[in-house]
């Protein structure tokens, strides 16, 4: 018996770049991910400052006013729910993206045959990553057809001095 067959399974480094060519590009659709995180945020954060910012308003109103800032308010309750929504598709992606890259290492440590569960995982997260797009689409036209300059203010010309 000679000493090689005493120490535990140790991968070929030769492979070692193969198996980092493969976990590059995963990195970088996790950074994208990250960029679009980036935005659905900035984005949630805009939609609760102008609820904040109708929330006086509300409750100072009255008549035809108050109805049309209520249903306005509403709108922004509903375009929050669904930016977290987005918001939760993205990051299950990344976390679905994270494991592949772990399961692509492990598999080069280990020697086990994972590449079913690497493309299945894969497989989720490209649904999960199309879903998040998919969910921020609808906040993005639910948010311009809702939000619409009034007529009277779109026709108003100031008053001659």
């Amino acid at each position: 018996m000679d000493a090689s067959s005493l120490l535990p399974h140790t991968p070929d480094l030769r492979y070692l770049a193969q198996v980092i060519q493969l976990a590059v590009a995963p990195v970088f659709l996790l950074a994208g991910l990250g960029a679009f995180l980036n935005v659905c945020a900035g984005r949630l954060a805009r939609i609760i400052d102008r609820a904040r910012q109708l929330e006086p308003k509300v409750l100072a109103s009255r008549g035809e006013e108050h109805d049309r800032l209520v249903k306005e308010v509403r709108v922004l309750d509903r375009r929050i729910g669904v930016v977290n929504t987005a918001i939760f598709t993205s990051v299950l992606a990344a976390v679905l993206i994270s494991i592949v890259v772990i399961l692509l290492f492990v598999a080069f440590l280990t020697g086990y045959k994972v590449g079913t569960a690497i493309a299945l995982l894969f497989i989720a997260a490209m649904i999960a990553t199309g879903t998040g797009f998919a969910i921020f689409l609808h906040e993005t036209r639910l948010g311009t057809k809702t939000i619409r300059v009034r007529a009277h203010i779109l026709e108003h010309e100031a008053d001659e001095d």
